[in-house]
């Protein structure tokens, strides 16, 4: 059983928001610190942001609008805590406290992934899609149910019949849908909205990835400080960690669809 929402859902958009600011982190230093929260509502935006960079609102403002539309911005920009900046002062350690798993995919999780970004590139704006066994539950907003039904005649579709969906009737917030970003791989660690230095980024990354390289479940905790991490050095799960989200293009393109 799994549940996929795309990326016009608006809990996305908060963390697509929250992951373009993080893209725009990295493009003014190198190893920046940065952790955002963004709820999107009913015509505003409400940004807060801790960070070792010194941004300017207006290319925040211009995400904002880009992703979430012509909504209100309130955007509260503050330096990261002196006493954690200090934990990387001398290299790259564990940034947090944390569990952490990877499960390996299943072709459940994989088939529902696929019929959701088939759907979205027909539909771009906010959808959900539940497969639970032979039965899946399509919810496409801005869609004809007769359309969808034509393409998936087996599915329910919109049970309550058409709806438009979005920001305007719905609020969304980072990290409220890591189930639909990591299937069974969730714990209580966020993955969007922050640097790789943060354990829910990195060491979430790891898990999952290795997960699907072994076929096996891997479950790891840390503490904050820690130089290493299932065998590893902190600085080698970073590295991963980057080159994945390089490889996918970005903080925001992960916060699309998550990790899979």
């Amino acid at each position: 059983m799994i549940e996929k929402v795309n990326p016009g859902h608006p809990d996305k958009l908060a963390d697509r928001i929250a992951g373009a600011i993080v893209d725009l982190a990295y493009t003014m230093e190198p190893d920046p610190k940065i952790a955002v929260e963004v709820l999107i509502g009913h015509g505003t935006c409400h940004v807060i942001i801790e960070s070792s960079v010194k941004m300017d609102p207006t290319p925040i403002i211009n995400i904002i609008h880009r992703i979430g539309g012509d909504v209100k911005t309130d955007i509260h920009l503050v330096p990261q805590d002196t006493h954690l900046s200090r934990n990387q002062e001398n290299g790259l350690r564990c940034g947090d406290n944390g569990i952490f798993k990877g499960v390996p995919l299943t072709q459940e999780q994989k088939n529902l992934s696929e019929i959701a970004h088939k759907i979205y590139a027909e539909y771009p704006v906010d959808g959900k899609y539940i497969l639970d066994g032979d039965r899946l539950i399509i919810c496409q907003s801005n869609a004809s149910t007769e359309s969808l039904r034509k393409a998936y005649p087996n599915a329910e579709i919109n049970p309550l019949g058409d709806w438009t969906g979005g920001t305007d009737v719905d609020t969304g917030a980072t990290n409220r849908k890591l189930g639909s970003d990591m299937a069974d791989s969730v714990t209580g660690g966020g993955l969007h909205g922050k640097d790789l230095s943060k354990a829910d980024v990195s060491v979430n990354i790891h898990a999952f990835l290795k997960a699907q390289r072994t076929g096996h479940p891997v479950q790891l905790c840390c503490a904050i400080g820690d130089n290493e991490i299932d065998g590893m050095p902190y600085s080698e799960i970073v590295a991963e960690a980057k080159e994945y989200v390089q490889s996918i293009g970005g903080f925001e393109k992960l916060a699309e669809w998550g990790l899979f």
